[in-house]
């Protein structure tokens, strides 16, 4: 470690202790509980659902006849889930723990794995570090917002999504995310914004609509899936990335086209350094 930042670190710890102040202590294991969760979908024509977590394990899938019904697994009190419903928006969150500030997540257990009905909603997720598995394909969606950190995630829609989605919203930070069967996410409109990391966008599924989308990364290894028989335009704008195109892509400067039947997806990437691969 730099001697400059030792020399740092040790004159806050020691004019913390001189203020009277201590470092924070890192929380130690209680007795592992596992609390069931069940949520009735409100009685609205738009549900606004919200999934606030934290750090640790979050699994979703679709099978609930509620809007949300589930187990949470944790062994410190301050991971217990809260539930909040106001009218046609529902929370399901934690306490308040300030991940940012959270000195040590060692020897913690904070898992999540929760089903999803079919009600038609505006469906958020809300995260920090922490491991994500979601098969949200048979939902009704018809907006979809996840925002997180460091995070290793797995996205799939393996089945088309019930209702035309808007708009699918993914912000993370410096991540390794995998997304599947995007086509069946049936969306309008994807914005996806990254840190850091490798993702692999693939675009299988059933297209049922033109789509747009728009990538924005730092530097990264984005590898973007279309199926051969799918229209598809692709634009890179970037200044430091290596593109590779597979086999049916025709390259025109920085605009790379795919020709196939049906609707078409097309693309907008702006990453700042990495590579980018098109490939079916």
């Amino acid at each position: 470690m730099n001697i400059k930042l030792i020399s740092a670190f040790l004159a806050l710890a020691l004019a913390s202790m001189a203020c009277g102040f201590e470092l924070p202590k890192a929380p130690a294991p209680e007795p592992e509980v596992t609390e069931n969760m069940s949520v009735p979908a409100p009685d609205s024509d738009q549900v606004n659902l919200n999934l606030a977590f934290g750090a640790g394990e979050l699994t979703l899938a679709p099978g609930s006849s509620q809007l949300v019904d589930g187990t949470a697994t944790y062994n410190y009190s301050a991971f217990k889930p809260v539930i909040k419903t106001d009218g046609s928006n529902v929370q399901v969150g934690m306490s308040e723990v300030n991940f940012n500030v959270f000195p040590s997540f060692k020897d913690l257990k904070n898992i999540w794995d929760l089903k999803l009905g079919t009600t038609p909603m505006d469906l958020s997720i809300e995260a920090g570090a922490y491991e994500g598995t979601f098969e949200l394909g048979g939902l009704a969606l018809n907006n979809l917002s996840i925002k997180d950190g460091a995070a290793d995630v797995e996205l799939s829609f393996s089945q088309p999504n019930l209702t035309e989605m808007s708009i699918f919203e993914y912000g993370t930070g410096a991540s390794n995310v995998k997304m599947s069967g995007l086509a069946n996410a049936n969306f309008s409109l994807m914005d996806f914004s990254s840190g850091a990391g490798d993702y692999t966008l693939d675009f299988s599924g059933e297209l049922q609509r033109d789509a747009s989308i728009t990538i924005s990364s730092g530097l990264s290894n984005m590898i973007i899936v279309v199926p051969e028989d799918v229209n598809a335009i692709v634009t890179v704008d970037s200044g430091a990335s290596n593109v590779n195109a597979g086999s049916g892509w025709e390259q025109n400067g920085k605009i790379y086209k795919q020709a196939g039947e049906g609707p078409m997806l097309t693309f907008v990437i702006n990453i700042g350094a990495g590579n980018v691969t098109l490939t079916k």
